[in-house]
């Protein structure tokens, strides 16, 4: 069973702020996707756990912190942030 994925406008925002002054437009899309479809499909196993139940998920050009509520099904997408490796 899939689950909701909630990206606050707040969130949305930030995520507007990155793509605009991103030099790779379609990479950030193509994370802020997989991400998404990763955290609907199985939040409990992507990224790793952090303090106060919050988990982090770490796919270049992006990063997201998230909190699941597998009650119902639901994850709230509270940050995210660029996130570039190191090369």
């Amino acid at each position: 069973m899939k689950f909701t994925v909630l990206w606050s406008p707040s969130v949305e925002e930030e995520l507007a702020e990155i793509w605009l002054s991103a030099t790779d437009r379609s990479a950030v899309t193509n994370a802020a996707d997989e991400i998404d479809q990763r955290l609907r499909s199985d939040p409990e196993h992507e990224g790793e756990s952090r303090d106060r139940g919050r988990r982090i998920l770490l796919l270049p050009p992006l990063g997201v912190t998230y909190e699941l509520f597998s009650e119902d099904r639901t994850v709230r997408v509270l940050h995210v942030r660029r996130f570039e490796t190191r090369k």
